[in-house]
């Protein structure tokens, strides 16, 4: 009796498609799940970009009152230097200061900025590089 090759190379060519078809879906699932970080990341990068320009709008306004000469709730005076905050998001503000030299008004920050309260005030010690009892 003799053997017929054809099995072997059935065998052998059905493991290649196997092979094909688990690396196609591996790229499939890679593709997709960085196609959804990229979703996820374009959405949060909307939310933030509006939260920013809602407390840009609010600081804006705000800035023509001083200018009309209205009273502003929440705007602190110093002299000539008027200074207040627009919170963007739970973790930053738009901090804004002004200066009015007569009827000239100079914007000396417009900034934002993590909000003072979120900063926690603690010490860390730091290792100075030496080992031993003495250090």
């Amino acid at each position: 009796m003799k053997q017929n090759g054809s099995i072997s190379t059935l065998g052998g060519s059905a493991l290649m498609m196997i092979f094909a078809v688990l690396c196609l879906t591996v790229f499939a699932v890679l593709s997709l799940s960085t196609a959804k970080a990229g979703d996820a990341l374009s959405e949060s990068s909307t939310r933030a970009t509006q939260a920013y320009y809602a407390a840009d709008e609010q600081a804006e306004r705000m800035f023509a009152k001083i200018r009309a000469g209205e009273p502003v709730d929440g705007v602190e005076r110093d002299g000539a230097v008027y200074s207040y905050r627009c919170p963007i998001d739970e973790r930053q503000s738009l901090y804004v200061e002004i200066e009015q030299n007569g009827d000239t008004f100079t914007v000396l920050r417009w900034q934002a900025a993590i909000d003072e309260s979120m900063i926690e005030e603690t010490e860390h010690e730091l290792w100075d590089g030496f080992f031993g009892p003495d250090a």
